[in-house]
């Protein structure tokens, strides 16, 4: 009968989440079954929380659906089984990675700042796949030319090779500021096609390089690309902004013929003569600031943004630096920055190892280690930050200061950048620039071991040296 009844539940939750088109992923977790949507309007949430059987709602991105230890597994697969959904099983580490980080996000208030670097993720995130396979063909072909240049292979055949690669690396990197208005106006729900055509006008490819036009307000020629990544956000937004008031005005009738024309006239006008020389000062301002800060501040200013750079990750700061990372990339062919900011997972890489070595008769948290070192080894580290440093707490501050320790090493040795975004840790390797990838290794190495020592010293609380578990410590807030 008990199964019967979890058929029952998982029938009518189907129906109430709209249907079995609507589900797009059921994951058990425990005591609850999450189920991802595709559009929660359809969801019926006073229904669910009615629903006999059900002990509790949580509304969010994943809808939680409380049901108590032994029930959810059974419903959740239930309603797989009904619908073409994907059916996950959560492991314990998954868990407690995802509570942590929704404990330190709920602790954090929502401000302007959040939201707009929510939105540059946005804009940015679609094209990380694109990042790092452009950038690792951009990085072979930057080692095919410099053996071409030494003499080490010669031959149209190597010469052939590489204009292919970059002719695949220019896909990119030769109109990237065409991709991101695309994104940009998807993100700030305009024409996708009119964001292009703003992004791709950034370039000037019409204008005669020999007799430049002039700024009609500075008097100076207009230089192509100038203002990049950051001109294109900003003369997209304000194209969005044009395109929403002018439907609000023109006729229905006269609309698909005068709103993408007046738009993308007056906000061309507007980025060629003002956006891009504004964004270019800001652009280069940036650049020219991180990069002096890195050269003249060397291993101090390593350690600094080493250390400092998981916080910001925790605190959605990390996000603002996505634009300059692009703009780096776009204007001298690497960011020097990633190298350094990488160096923050592998500190807590070497101090999940300094728990793997003093907790050994700590099987819990063996496991979670055990579980989360293999992908933080190759760069994403949310599973050793939320289910084990940070609950911890000294573990992770000490795993911060690991980071800074090889943010130094990358500071000192310097002039060691990334051709791409998006990977870190072992997996930002094939993606270092100009074949200065050993220096980056030993950033690594000391980030592995100065998260391993500090941590080993002063990270790791007698009580969990001596079995217990983090369900009963005390719970460190991050602030």
């Amino acid at each position: 009968m008990t199964d019967d009844k979890n058929k029952i539940i998982a029938q009518k939750l189907v129906s109430y989440f709209g249907g079995e088109d609507n589900l797009v992923e059921v994951i058990n977790c425990m005591t609850r079954v999450r189920v991802k949507v595709k559009d929660q309007e359809k969801v019926s949430f006073e229904k669910i929380e009615e629903l006999d059987g059900i002990m509790g709602l949580v509304k969010g991105d994943q809808i939680q659906v409380v049901t108590g230890p032994g029930k959810s597994e059974k419903i959740a697969r239930e309603m797989a089984n009904l619908t073409a959904a994907t059916f996950t099983e959560e492991s314990e580490i998954d868990i407690r990675t995802r509570e942590n980080k929704e404990k330190v996000k709920q602790g954090q208030k929502d401000s302007a700042f959040k939201s707009f670097t929510a939105t540059i993720a946005s804009i940015f995130v679609p094209l990380i796949p694109a990042f790092v396979g452009a950038g690792l063909i951009g990085g072979i072909a930057s080692v095919l030319q410099n053996l071409i240049t030494a003499g080490s292979v010669s031959g149209e055949t190597y010469v052939s090779i590489l204009q292919v690669l970059n002719i695949i690396k220019t896909g990119l990197y030769g109109y990237l500021n065409v991709f991101i208005g695309i994104n940009a106006a998807k993100v700030f729900r305009g024409n996708e096609g009119l964001g292009g055509v703003i992004g791709g006008m950034i370039y000037l490819s019409a204008m005669n390089p020999d007799k430049p036009l002039k700024n009609i307000f500075l008097n100076s020629p207009l230089l192509p690309g100038q203002g990049g990544v950051i001109g294109v956000i900003l003369a997209v937004f304000i194209l969005v902004k044009i395109e929403k008031n002018l439907r609000k005005v023109i006729p229905d009738a006269l609309d698909i013929i005068l709103v993408p024309t007046i738009s993308l006239l007056l906000t061309g006008i507007l980025t060629m003569f003002i956006i891009m020389p504004i964004a270019g000062l800001i652009s280069n301002g940036l650049i020219g600031v991180i990069n002096g800060v890195i050269k003249l501040g060397g291993a101090f200013s390593g350690f600094i943004l080493g250390a400092v750079f998981l916080p910001m990750v925790m605190l959605g700061l990390h996000q603002i630096l996505t634009p300059i990372h692009v703009a780096m990339i776009e204007s001298q062919g690497a960011t020097y920055l990633l190298p350094i900011l990488a160096m923050a997972g592998a500190g807590q890489v070497g101090a999940a190892i300094a728990v793997l070595v003093k907790c050994r008769k700590n099987k819990k948290l063996i496991e979670i280690a055990k579980g989360g070192l293999p992908v933080g080894i190759l760069g994403i580290g949310e599973p050793l930050i939320y289910a084990l440093t940070l609950p911890m707490g000294k573990a992770f501050i000490t795993a911060c200061l690991g980071g800074g320790v090889g943010g130094a090493i990358i500071g000192a040795i310097g002039n060691i950048g990334a051709t791409a975004i998006g990977p870190s840790g072992l997996a930002l390797i094939p993606l270092i620039y100009n074949g200065r990838a050993f220096g980056y290794i030993l950033g690594l190495l000391g980030a592995y071991i100065g998260g391993f020592i500090l941590t080993y010293l002063f990270g790791i609380d007698k009580k969990y040296v001596e079995g217990e578990d983090l369900t009963g410590s005390k719970e460190f807030k991050f602030k």
